[in-house]
C-alpha cells in the first residue's frame, strides 16, 4: 500500500484551494501537524468545535480539515488552560493534524459558493465577484538570427516562457534589423556611421512581472548586441473564474416561494432556517449566491440585475434598504449551512489525489443556534 503523509494532503488541497487566493487578514493551511506523519483518515467540517474534534480522535483520524480558522485574530497562545488551546492540544496528542482552507476555498473554482449552488440547484455561469487574472508581461526581443537559440535559452532559464501547463513557450518572427553606430559607440557588427542591416527573429515571450529583473539581466548577458531592442508590456486586468460568490441560472423560473422551499431542501436544517424578503410571486430565474456573511455584496448583486441572492447573516437595515431600491429578493440561510456543502467537495478532492485515504464528512452541526421560538 503506498503510504501517504500529511504533506500529500496538503499539496492535495493547497492544489484545489491555493493559499495565495486567501484575503491578506486570512489565516489558512497547516495549523498543526507533523508533515512527514502518516495519513489514513481525514475528517472534513466547518468549524473546528470541541464535538468535532471528539469526533475526529474517536474515529481515528489523521487530520481534521475545517473551513473556519480556529485561530485567527489576536492569537498569542494556545495554552492548554485556554478554549481554543485546549483543543489544540488534544489534537496533538492524539496525533491528529488540522488544517484549514478559508477565503482561499471562497475564491477557488470551485469553491464553496460553487457547492452551494449546486445543493441548491442553480448553474453557475461566473463568479459574483471576479479575481483578475493574474499580472502577465510580454517581452518582444529583436535578436540577430545567429544568437536566436542562446538568448532564448536564457530567457527560459530566467523564468520567461511559461504559460498554463506548458514551458519554453515563444513566438518567433524573422525580419531585418537596421542601425547606424554612432559615435562612441561599440557596436558588435558594422561599422561607426555606417547603415547596418542583420536578418534578425522577433521573440515574443511571457513572464511574470515578479521576474522582471531576472529575465532583464538574462537578456543582456545573452544578447551579442550593445544596445538590444526590447519592449515590456503588461497584459490589461481581465477578470477569472476566481472569486468571491457565483452567479448562475435555475432550469426553469420559478416563484421567490418555490425557490425559498428549494433552497430550505437544498441545505441542512438549523434552527435558523431559511427566510426569503421580496414578493413571494416574483419569479425567479437568475440567482447569485455566496456561502457565508455576504450582505457586503448587496450593492453587487444588486448592479448585476439578478432576481434572488442567497447568503448568510443579513442585516436588517441594509436588507431594508436594499429592496427599497429595488434589488433582487433575498434568501437569508444560517451561515454554517451554506458553507457546509463545500464539505463534501474538499473530501472529493482528497479522495481524488489520495483514493487510499478514508475522507468522512462530520454530521456534527456547527451552527451556533440550538433553539427557536417554534420549539418552546
Amino acid at each position: 500500500m503506498v503510504t501517504v503523509r500529511l504533506a500529500d494532503v496538503v499539496a492535495a488541497l493547497d492544489a484545489a484551494y491555493p493559499p495565495r487566493l486567501a484575503e491578506s487578514w486570512d489565516s489558512v493551511g497547516l495549523v498543526s501537524g507533523d508533515p512527514a506523519d502518516e495519513v489514513g483518515r481525514v475528517l472534513f467540517a466547518v468549524d473546528a468545535t470541541a464535538a468535532v474534534v471528539d469526533q475526529a480522535i474517536a474515529w481515528g483520524a489523521q487530520a481534521l480539515v475545517v473551513h473556519h480558522p480556529l485561530l485567527l485574530r489576536g492569537v498569542d497562545t494556545v495554552a492548554a488552560s485556554t478554549p481554543k488551546g485546549a483543543l489544540v492540544h488534544r489534537l496533538i496528542r492524539a496525533g491528529c493534524a488540522l488544517f484549514t482552507a478559508h477565503t482561499n476555498a471562497d475564491s477557488a473554482d470551485p469553491g464553496v459558493s460553487d457547492a452551494l449552488a449546486a445543493a441548491v440547484g442553480i448553474t453557475v455561469t461566473g463568479p459574483l465577484e471576479p479575481k483578475p487574472v493574474a499580472a502577465l508581461d510580454k517581452w518582444s526581443v529583436s535578436v540577430p538570427r545567429t544568437h536566436t537559440e542562446a538568448v532564448l535559452a536564457a530567457l527560459f532559464a530566467a523564468g520567461a516562457g511559461a504559460t498554463g501547463n506548458y514551458g519554453d513557450s515563444a513566438w518567433l518572427a524573422p525580419g531585418v534589423g537596421q542601425f547606424r553606430p554612432l559615435d562612441g559607440a561599440n557596436p558588435a557588427l558594422g561599422s561607426i556611421g555606417e547603415l547596418e542591416t542583420v536578418d534578425e527573429d522577433r521573440i515574443d515571450v511571457v513572464a511574470p512581472p515578479a521576474k522582471r529583473a531576472a529575465v532583464l539581466a538574462a537578456l543582456l548577458a545573452a544578447h551579442p548586441y550593445e544596445e538590444p531592442a526590447y519592449h515590456v508590456t503588461e497584459r490589461a486586468t481581465l477578470p477569472s473564474t476566481l472569486g468571491i460568490g457565483r452567479v448562475g441560472e435555475l432550469e426553469a423560473p420559478e416563484t421567490l416561494r418555490e425557490f425559498t422551499a428549494r433552497v430550505r431542501a437544498g441545505l441542512p436544517a438549523t434552527t435558523w432556517g431559511v427566510r426569503a424578503a421580496g414578493d413571494p410571486d416574483r419569479l425567479i430565474r437568475t440567482v447569485a449566491v455566496c456561502g457565508g456573511a455576504g450582505d457586503s455584496f448587496l450593492n453587487t448583486v444588486a448592479k448585476l440585475g439578478v432576481d434572488a441572492y442567497v447568503t448568510s447573516d443579513l442585516r436588517h437595515h441594509p436588507a431594508d434598504e436594499h429592496l427599497r431600491a429595488g434589488g433582487p429578493a433575498l434568501i437569508d440561510a444560517a451561515h454554517w449551512a451554506t458553507e457546509f456543502p463545500w464539505c463534501a467537495q474538499a473530501a472529493g478532492v482528497v479522495r481524488a489525489a489520495l483514493p487510499s485515504v478514508e475522507t468522512k464528512v462530520s454530521d456534527i452541526r456547527t451552527d451556533p443556534w440550538s433553539l427557536g421560538a417554534a420549539d418552546c
